[in-house]
């Protein structure tokens, strides 16, 4: 590789590696609009999350079949980019195989692993492709995916297949110039796959098969780089966020409900004027109404969605026709999240919009038809809860916006007057034993 070529290769590196820095620079500062969460509790029960949940998929695995097909295309990406490093050092050194001379026998039968991994990856991605687009799994129909969502999930399992088979076409024009005593092309033992169809390439001229495998190098890497600073505008962002949401997931049983201390002490202080401090402040916002009203974690939540639809699809309001999906309460979230930080980014600071994340992305029937079941929460294989933004934006409309439908306001009415749901005096509510 000659010098200018290391200059450009220098270039793309720098260049790509500073655009991703910053765009995940700003989703940080995105998450951190969040309310303040104290999730750094029981950490060995985290890093178990962390381990079984994000990198061992344990809740994919309730379907193994797909489960063992998602793996092989993580694992594909995780391990079989592990040769990029070579790549990366080869490009800035101008060396090529760089890790030949000091990896000996051991680095034909890692190549040969990786290819096996990438035949493994186009397969699946061939399969996954097949199952949202000819046979149209019903979650991977839904409305909440029209658009840009639906085209994103294609494009990268596109993407993954051009990458495999750049690398193995890049590996059969290496191994014919390895044959042909090529310069600069280091012998490094047979390559199964792309071994099988080196032959293909035997006639061709030494300066040609150089062209091909340098062009098949030069767009693997490129595409490599494209892949990195797409991830963050696409629902794939899960492969890095995965394990931070699992290792910050929330260890409290699944559904239980945090009590407002600012609630408590108003019925505390109406029950006992006495201990009502004079110089207390006002309440705050009570539940959410957008998303600086929501934890960091519900905000990183939106982010790690990966938009699978397993919480739609478990969710038995969205089963029986209602309009709330959980997916899409994550990705409006995310929606609004990202609109608020364009706002930042224009303005230097959050300049009002008159928009909000209720109403203008998610609406009062979705909020309503919610039962609070947990099915959502089980489902999600990367520990999100929908449920707490849903409930956090109930809790706007209801505590400050007084609305909630007429027979929920008969039972709130209630429990003030009667302290119990149903419209019985406390006095009468022992008459049922006068006739025992």
């Amino acid at each position: 590789m000659n010098i200018l070529q290391q200059i450009l290769f220098l270039v793309l590196t720098g260049v790509s590696v500073w655009v991703f820095s910053k765009k995940a620079g700003e989703i940080k500062r995105n998450i951190s609009l969040g309310l303040p969460e104290d999730l750094n509790d029981n950490r060995s029960a985290r890093w178990k999350n962390l381990v079984l949940l994000a990198l061992g998929q344990k809740k994919m695995f309730k379907n193994p079949l797909v489960a063992v097909m998602h793996l092989i295309v993580y694992g594909g990406f995780i391990i079989i980019n592990l040769e990029v490093l070579e790549i990366v050092l080869d490009g800035l050194l101008g060396t090529h195989r760089l890790f030949v001379p000091f990896l000996g026998s051991l680095y034909n039968w890692l190549l040969n692993a990786f290819e096996f991994l990438a035949v493994l990856v186009i397969i699946v991605c061939v399969i996954f492709l097949i199952r949202r687009n000819i046979i149209q799994l019903k979650r991977f129909m839904s409305k909440d995916l029209n658009g840009w969502p639906r085209s994103d999930a294609n494009y990268i399992l596109l993407t993954e297949i051009v990458l495999m088979s750049l690398f193995l076409t890049m590996n059969a024009c290496d191994l014919t110039l390895q044959s042909h005593g090529s310069e600069h092309y280091h012998q490094t033992g047979t390559f199964f796959f792309s071994g099988l169809f080196s032959p293909l390439f035997a006639g061709l001229t030494d300066n040609t098969l150089i062209a091909i495998e340098r062009t098949c190098w030069w767009l693997h890497i490129v595409g490599i780089f494209t892949f990195l600073n797409y991830l963050p505008y696409s629902k794939h962002l899960h492969i890095i966020l995965a394990f931070p949401n699992a290792y910050y997931a929330r260890l409290e049983p699944i559904g239980k409900m945090k009590n407002m201390p600012l609630v408590q002490n108003e019925v505390l202080y109406a029950m006992q004027p006495e201990l009502a401090p004079t110089d207390a402040p006002p309440p705050a916002r009570f539940g959410a109404k957008d998303v600086f009203d929501l934890s960091w974690k519900s905000l990183l939540d939106a982010y790690s969605c990966t938009e699978c639809g397993r919480c739609t699809a478990a969710c038995p309001a969205n089963i029986t026709g209602k309009m709330l999906s959980p997916r899409k309460i994550m990705m409006s979230t995310r929606d609004r999240l990202e609109e608020v930080g364009k706002n930042i980014n224009l303005h230097k600071s959050f300049v009002d919009d008159q928009r909000s994340l209720l109403n203008d992305y998610i609406s009062v029937e979705e909020l309503r038809a919610c039962t609070t079941c947990n099915a959502c929460v089980e489902a999600c294989p990367v520990s999100i809860s929908p449920l707490n933004i849903i409930a956090e934006l109930r809790r706007s409309l209801i505590m400050e916006e007084s609305n909630a439908p007429q027979e929920w306001n008969g039972t709130f009415s209630n429990i003030e007057n009667n302290f119990a749901p149903w419209k019985f005096s406390p006095d009468d509510r022992d008459l049922w034993t006068a006739e025992m």
